[in-house]
């Protein structure tokens, strides 16, 4: 993956099962996350480091976001 590259993952959200896209920030974790559609706000589930582990389509870790520290 070139520095251009950039990784997107699709959040779900679990309450209203809206969707939007968003960028996955690189060597930091998004902790939270409110639904642009119903207001919930989603936090990791347990066990998870971040939202995109939890509720998005491509989790950091594939994105190779842990592998910088």
């Amino acid at each position: 993956m070139t520095a251009q590259e950039k990784q997107h993952s699709t959040i779900t959200c679990p309450y209203c099962q809206a969707t939007e896209t968003l960028e996955i920030p690189r060597g930091s974790s998004q902790h939270l996350y409110r639904c642009r559609a119903c207001a919930c706000i989603l936090k990791p589930k347990s066990g998870d480091c971040c939202i995109f582990c939890s509720f998005g389509d491509l989790d950091c870790s594939s994105a190779e976001q842990n592998l910088a520290a």
